[in-house]
């Protein structure tokens, strides 16, 4: 019987476990140039130290402009390479696999002086009101998200996951709440996210997975819902998406924040209409701290991993932790063997 501490393998992804550390943007770039500093770096291998079978490094965008804020990651210069391969790689010591979220904020772009969207919304009342991309500029984004990923795998992760959750870029353009246009990027809501998957697609190794981050649902009047989400996963699922990692939320803001509505778990059914839906792998996220619910997500076949993000925030060595709590064999670090019950 499957469990959190079952190995796991996608393509040529090989995990050790089925706990996953989801991107959490962590704003802390210094000289605001986009490259990883020391922070992320200690913020990452801890958790590699960890135990966490799968890292997922933070949102890191593809454009100076496509940031939350000036403080994010980015991957739009060959200069931000060494330090994400750095990361790779001392995770990699520690027997962790990272993947890397590659997203563009739209219209959510804080600190970009008039940031750009499918259709000039304003994301709240105190949001600038962002410019309409022409059809040419969607072209061009297009590239700029194979480019990314190019340098990504020049970087040396394992798989790559693409964001097209929470109201960023990607979600904007398969919204109908935010996507009001007439051209070809209108007409099918699913058009830009599909050219950017086979974009990526296009600079990965065959064997490589390509993960998507996807809101199930939106919270907001007018938006889509679970039928919805299902339907366009599918196109995305044809275009080359080998797993989906299912959140919700990004327009009405009621997910992630403890408002009601986040309860213990509330995402995992959407994780598991996706992943019955479209007989595809899911990655469940959302209130899953509890490491005997997050164990019974997998006991349970609803997910075929689960992510931890809060959990992980508040302590590195969540695995760790997991395994002794649950009975579980875990490798430990042998300098923190002492602190672990030994498990044959």
């Amino acid at each position: 019987m499957k469990d959190l501490f079952t190995p796991y393998q996608i393509k040529n992804l090989e995990l050790k476990n089925r706990v996953v550390m989801p991107p959490m943007c962590q704003y802390s770039v210094t000289k605001k140039d986009g490259i990883a500093n020391e922070w992320h770096y200690i913020h990452y291998v801890s958790r590699a130290i960890g135990g966490a079978g799968l890292i997922i490094i933070e949102m890191t965008d593809v454009e100076p402009d496509g940031r939350i804020t000036d403080y994010d990651l980015g991957l739009w210069s060959d200069e931000q390479i060494p330090a994400i391969k750095r990361i790779v790689d001392a995770c990699h010591q520690h027997g962790a696999k990272v993947a890397i979220q590659i997203a563009h904020a739209g219209r959510k772009a804080e600190d970009a002086a008039v940031p750009v969207a499918p259709s000039p919304i304003p994301f709240d009342e105190n949001s600038k009101t962002p410019r309409e991309l022409t059809t040419e500029e969607i072209k061009a984004m297009v590239e700029k998200f194979r480019l990314a990923t190019e340098r990504a795998v020049k970087a040396g992760v394992d798989a790559i996951e693409i964001h097209g959750a929470h109201g960023y870029l990607i979600h904007q353009f398969q919204s109908p709440f935010t996507n009001k246009r007439t051209d070809e990027y209108g007409q099918d809501l699913t058009k830009f996210g599909k050219e950017v998957i086979q974009a990526a697609k296009s600079v990965m190794p065959s064997e490589m997975p390509l993960i998507m981050r996807v809101s199930a649902v939106e919270y907001v009047d007018n938006g889509y819902g679970l039928k919805e989400s299902v339907a366009f996963s599918k196109v995305y699922q044809e275009a080359g998406v080998d797993m989906f990692h299912v959140s919700a939320g990004g327009e009405g803001q009621i997910a992630a924040h403890g408002r009601p509505g986040t309860h213990a778990a509330y995402q995992v059914p959407f994780a598991r209409e996706i992943k019955e839906k479209l007989n595809v792998p899911v990655i469940a996220v959302g209130r899953l701290d509890e490491p005997a619910l997050a164990n019974a997500v997998i006991g349970n076949e609803e997910a075929d991993l689960v992510a931890v993000g809060r959990g992980m925030l508040r302590n590195p060595y969540w695995t760790l932790e997991a395994a002794a709590t649950l009975n579980k064999k875990n490798t430990v670090p042998t300098q923190y063997s002492p602190a672990f019950p030994s498990r044959s």
